[in-house]
């Protein structure tokens, strides 16, 4: 009896070897010498034994550059700063327009509100000529005093 969740047949796969085509055949190489062995000895007593190392050859010299004069340099560099602060006088200009462009707008609005203040005092004031002074109503006097000395 077979199980449901159990493959009934089982595939096997066998490694194909891979075959690299050798367009040359392999020359054998004969060694060199075999290479020296150095051994130190360490503060501590042990000794530490390995191949000695050839240093490696120098590199060939650079062919060497012709210097650049030094006026060349101090012209490029002059022209260098130059551009820089050209920059930066148009970035001062552009700040100093949107300055006073922002003072003029302060003015302006102060003005409006100073004037406005002045209109409300002048146009505002029609028809109440005691303005600062006390109204007395004479009946409530009365009525008050008698009330209070009844």
């Amino acid at each position: 009896m077979t199980h449901p969740e159990r493959p009934t047949a089982v595939e096997l796969h066998h490694p194909q070897p891979i075959t690299v085509p050798t367009a040359t055949p392999l020359v054998p190489v004969q060694p060199g010498p075999p290479p020296t062995v150095q051994s130190i000895v360490l503060p501590d007593g042990r000794i530490v034994t390995g191949y000695a190392l050839t240093p490696a050859p120098a590199p060939a010299p650079v062919a060497t550059r012709p210097t650049v004069s030094r006026t060349a340099v101090n012209i490029a560099l002059g022209g260098i700063g130059f551009g820089a602060v050209c920059g930066g006088l148009v970035l001062l200009t552009s700040f100093i327009a949107a300055l006073t462009a922002f003072i003029t707008q302060l003015i302006i609005l102060a003005a409006v509100i100073f004037g406005g203040w002045i209109a409300v005092q002048i146009f505002g004031a029609t028809g109440h000529h005691d303005r600062g002074g006390t109204t007395v109503n004479i009946r409530k006097a009365v009525i008050k005093r008698s009330h209070f000395h009844g």
